[in-house]
């Protein structure tokens, strides 16, 4: 008996863990039924599942456990990201499953009993035991061997399991004094290059499911650039007419035709067989996904940015994803240059900040305006020449502070954060924002790799020396994750401008556009695009991705990125609509007289002394 054939006879799918609650069906998803008798068969001792969410992936981890406690007793381990998750699974998968299912219900103990063999993570029946643990919890993955390994949302793992290295390799070594192991790994995928099942997957035979035209029987991998939908008159999008349509005939399915085509299908390796067997699937595949909803996600995810589409990507197509790194041309770049008159702010920047890159003769100095959907304006381009030893120098940063750029309605506006970099002159770096104050500057590190949960952490206390005295949390700094602003500054100057352009005009312009002024030159450009996204691998054979230089000098890209965490610091990333509406209402129009608000307008002064210059239109 294979598990799909233990799960249509006995599994009954409990009304809280289950949109369809009654007697387990395979036919019901059709492509479970090569997954679950993939696990069965004798000669495969590892299975790989990278697919998107909704596919009912869980569900086949459910079948596995309960086939064996009935039919094949064995010490059985599932392993969650965290021990919270593990409780979860427990309680709301494993538990109604077991007391639901007329084979199991006697086979597990009363969860009421005194004897201690029916706990929330470690259940005992006969001839086995099931132990349920966290991916965080280096303790239990460590603590008996185990025949049946099953790991679900591996991408989700922590790197290590405490101190004693990659959870998934620290499960396996409960295997080994098995012969007839095995190991079902099971995950959403993340980050390319970064990602445990994308590793596992490639490593496998690599099977796909493969479904036949309903009109012209042509067999086909189901993809998400074969669903399309109408426009309007408008040119606004009209997901309820979403279909998927055939790559070779290009028929028309409807869902419930894309449904019984499925039902149909088969697994296809595209390598060869090693004892791994691997499946992907993405949720076109689901019976349980209209298309329309899934068109209505990608239009959201879309309209929402990089972080959004990741989601999609990751969570709707089974897919990883990948940075956009890699460097854009700088001759094409070069076309897209727009005129505005040199030194003032379009009409659409809303707020200043700065970047400044320390090198060992000079402080580089790049300002850039924001407006909504964090469009952006490089204002200005200042150089200031003496180095991190030379007093004259810090005193020229000091005065940038306090000076103006006019706005088009006329306002003037100062710098609401500079953020500076602290990886040359540290000490120097701490003095000087201290001298002027964290509340204009703030001091930043930049960190290799990706988060984009959190880009920018801090601020948090460090120690400084200033004039020779050590001060204990005498600084405050700024920690930003460099990959993560240079991938999605390269990502903006992908970005294509409207047939018609105006600088001032921000509601043209795509989220996220990068404007560039006239002024700028080739140099600067190149410094922009110096950098590439590469994937390497390390001395243990695993990929990751890497920024690396296309040419030694890259100030503009390194000025962009602190310039970009001083915005985020601010909060650009989360404010509301009504937050950005507030700010535009502080630059009103220049009025018929040709006098300008005094709303929000700063004087330009030369700091002699220590001095802090906070913008009022910032709040």
């Amino acid at each position: 008996m294979t598990i799909s054939d233990w799960a249509d006879q006995n599994r009954r799918l409990s009304s809280e863990a289950s949109a369809e609650p009654g007697q387990w069906r395979t036919a019901r998803a059709e492509y479970q039924r090569g997954i679950m008798e993939a696990v069965s068969d004798a000669a495969t001792e590892t299975v790989v599942i990278m697919s998107s969410s909704q596919v009912g992936k869980t569900e086949v981890v459910n079948n596995c456990v309960g086939y064996h406690i009935d039919q094949d007793p064995a010490p059985i381990m599932v392993v969650m990201p965290t021990e919270r998750d593990a409780e979860t699974w427990s309680k709301d998968r494993f538990s109604p499953m077991a007391r639901d299912t007329p084979s199991l219900q006697h086979k597990i103990a009363n969860p009421k009993s005194r004897d201690g063999n029916n706990k929330i993570l470690h259940k005992r029946f006969p001839g086995g035991h099931l132990t349920i643990v966290g991916a965080n919890a280096p303790s239990g993955l460590a603590s008996r061997p185990i025949r049946l390994l099953l790991c679900d949302e591996v991408d989700r793992y922590p790197f290590s399991a405490g101190a004693e290295g990659d959870p998934v390799n620290l499960a396996k070594k409960r295997t080994v004094t098995f012969w007839n192991r095995k190991i079902v790994l099971v995950s959403t995928p993340t980050n390319k290059g970064e990602s445990r099942i994308e590793a596992a997957f490639e490593e496998s035979d690599q099977r796909r499911f493969w479904v036949p035209c309903p009109d012209c029987g042509h067999d086909q991998i189901l993809t998400w650039g074969q669903v399309k939908w109408d426009k309007d008159e408008a040119g606004g999008h009209r997901p309820g007419t979403a279909l998927y349509h055939c790559a070779e005939c290009d028929a028309a399915w409807t869902d419930e035709t894309r449904w019984a085509a499925i039902s149909k299908g088969r697994w296809r390796a595209e390598a060869p067989f090693n004892g791994t067997a691997g499946f992907h699937l993405n949720e076109i595949y689901s019976p349980w996904v209209r298309l329309e909803a899934m068109a209505k996600a990608f239009l959201s995810a879309r309209a929402g940015g990089d972080e959004t589409m990741k989601t999609f990507v990751n969570t709707s197509l089974g897919e990883t994803w990948m940075e956009s790194g890699e460097a854009p041309d700088w001759q094409r770049l070069q076309g897209l240059k727009e005129e505005w008159r040199a030194g003032t702010v379009p009409a659409a920047g809303l707020f200043l900040t700065a970047g400044a890159d320390v090198q060992k003769d000079r402080i580089e100095v790049d300002v850039w305006a924001w407006g909504r959907g964090l469009q952006s304006w490089l204002i200005d381009h200042i150089v200031i020449e003496g180095g991190p030893g030379d007093p004259v120098c810090w005193q020229k940063l000091t005065d940038l502070l306090g000076r103006t750029w006019d706005h088009a309605s006329g306002t003037p506006m100062t710098i609401a954060r500079l953020a500076i970099d602290t990886g040359y002159e540290t000490a120097a770096v701490y003095a000087w924002a201290r001298q002027v104050g964290f509340g204009q500057v703030a001091p930043v590190k930049g960190l290799e790799g990706f988060n984009r949960a959190s880009p920018v952490t801090g601020p948090t206390f460090v120690d400084a020396t200033i004039a020779g005295k050590r001060l204990r949390r005498g600084a405050r700094l700024w920690t930003i994750a460099t990959s993560t602003f240079k991938a999605e500054t390269y990502r903006f100057l992908r970005l294509d401008p409207p047939e018609v352009t105006s600088p001032g005009d921000g509601e043209r312009f795509p989220p996220g556009f990068l404007h560039l002024p006239g002024w700028v030159d080739a140099e600067w450009l190149k410094q922009l695009t110096a950098e590439q996204l590469v994937t390497v691998k390390n001395k243990r054979g695993f990929a990751k991705l890497e920024w690396q230089k296309l040419r030694e000098r890259n100030e503009a890209l390194d000025c962009r990125v602190y310039a970009r965490a001083a915005a985020w610091i601010l909060g650009a990333d989360r404010w509301s609509a009504a937050r950005w509406e507030e700010l535009a209402s502080q630059f009103a129009a220049v009025d018929a007289k040709g006098t300008v608000p005094t709303r929000g307008t700063h004087k330009i002064r030369k700091a002699q002394v220590r001095r802090v210059v906070r913008s009022n239109y910032m709040g």
